[in-house]
């Protein structure tokens, strides 16, 4: 029997409808539960007894950038990203092996861009560090800063910040927006002005990223443009660990040119407990935590676990087709 290899958290609790799905088509579900971590390395990839049966991976945050992946997994045919950022899978390398490489776009959207305004809103009010205090016995007062009349940015205007920007209109912000293919008209029935990323980085009191990681992008928050930002502005980053220089970025926040950051995706995943970015107070860190919801869970597990099967029984990926509940 051909298997699929699962490394997302909590498969077998909150995707049952999508493992049912995938066996009855045939396909043994390979899932440990008891891993802290869900990733697999190389290494526990090639120590796998049913690695030469393994058709095709569902994977989180694996790195499928390895060679040594691909040879260890004669009979793969699909790698298949539970989300939608696919830069921790090498495109040649899949082409290369016969491999075809898989997203979900658009089905944990609204969970990031719920996640993305709870952001903006615990760092205009420092809700994480007053918390904190008060647990500790203290009773602080802190002047905070409403969003009403901010200007925020959305550095990429797909489906996550059009989403972002439909939640944002009735906080009565004014909102800027940059992306290489913008949408007008998407744009204005949201109030959104479509602009140069200079002016949404320079003029902003608070940016949100909304790209994908590429050679590009990569670094591209580094201390030369986050010094461009307006001084006390806030820096959100629900997207991918490499656009921002974590860095550079503790060092804006310590030296108060930053009144704030929101992250949910880092370089290296887990962060390091020596990263600098600890240090700093008027920060918030999730562990890649944006698409983690119970509905985003069955809107992701039941795309992919559909596309996995067309794909793997010769045909195409769906198209157009949601699992909205």
């Amino acid at each position: 029997m051909r298997k699929v290899l699962v490394s997302v958290s909590h498969y077998d609790t909150l995707c049952r409808e999508a493992w049912n799905y995938m066996e009855e088509h045939g396909y043994q579900i390979i899932f440990d539960p008891a891993r802290k971590f869900p990733a697999y390395t190389t290494e526990e990839i090639e120590a796998l007894p049913e690695r030469e049966d393994i058709a095709a991976v569902l994977i989180g945050m694996d790195d499928f950038r390895d060679e040594r992946k691909y040879r260890a997994l004669p009979n793969l045919k699909a790698v298949v990203k539970f989300g939608v950022g696919v830069d921790n899978i090498d495109h040649s390398l899949a082409e290369r092996y016969g491999v075809k490489v898989l997203n979900a776009p658009g089905q944990n959207a609204n969970a990031v861009a719920e996640l993305t305004v709870g952001f903006m809103i615990m760092l205009m009010r420092h809700i994480v560090s007053l918390h904190e205090e008060v647990g500790k016995g203290l009773w602080p007062r802190f002047m905070g800063n409403e969003l009403r009349g901010k200007t925020v940015g959305l550095l990429g205007f797909g489906a996550i910040a059009n989403l972002v920007a439909e939640k944002l209109r009735c906080f009565g912000v004014k909102m800027l927006a940059y992306d290489l293919y913008p949408n007008e008209e998407k744009a204005r029935a949201l109030g959104v002005k479509m602009t140069t990323q200079e002016e949404v980085i320079q003029n902003s009191d608070i940016v949100s990223i909304h790209i994908p990681a590429t050679p590009e992008t990569y670094h591209l928050f580094d201390g030369n443009k986050i010094a461009k930002m307006k001084d006390g502005a806030v820096l959100i980053n629900p997207a991918r660990g490499a656009l921002v220089d974590l860095d550079a970025l503790a060092e804006a926040l310590q030296s108060g040119k930053l009144f704030g950051a929101a992250l949910d995706a880092f370089e290296v995943e887990p962060l390091p407990k020596n990263a600098e970015i600890l240090k700093c107070k008027n920060v918030i860190l999730t562990p890649h935590t944006g698409g983690e919801t119970r509905e985003a869970y069955h809107n992701l597990s039941m795309a992919t676990a559909k596309d996995i099967i067309k794909v793997l029984e010769g045909g195409e990926r769906r198209t157009n087709e949601t699992f909205n509940r």
